[in-house]
Formats: C-alpha cells, sequence, structure tokens
C-alpha cells in the first residue's frame, strides 16, 4: 500500500468569514481553478500564420 505524505486522519481545517464557512482543502482548489480560468483568459491562442512552414 503507498503511504501518503501526510495523514487525512484528522477532520479538515475550516475558514469562517461572517456567514461564509469553507474548508482549507476546498478554498485551494476553488483557487486553483480561477487562476488556471484568468491564465486561460489572459494567455494568447496559438496562432496559425500560413506564411511559416511553408
Amino acid at each position: 500500500m503507498v503511504l501518503l505524505a501526510i495523514s487525512l486522519n484528522h477532520p479538515a481545517k475550516f475558514f469562517n468569514w461572517g456567514f461564509i464557512s469553507i474548508s482549507i482543502p476546498n478554498l485551494i482548489m476553488i483557487g486553483i481553478i480561477f487562476v488556471l480560468f484568468a491564465l486561460a483568459l489572459i494567455l494568447p491562442f496559438p496562432s496559425h500564420d500560413k506564411s511559416k512552414g511553408k
């Protein structure tokens, strides 16, 4: 059996802000998704310049 680098035998910690309560792992995943979405909007599409390659 593969051992994990961290122990998962304890409850997750939560971030509480007013009426919002979210676990830290879920908050990290939401942050990663926002970063990837922003990169998808910012990074340019590959160009298909016909003068190159032929």
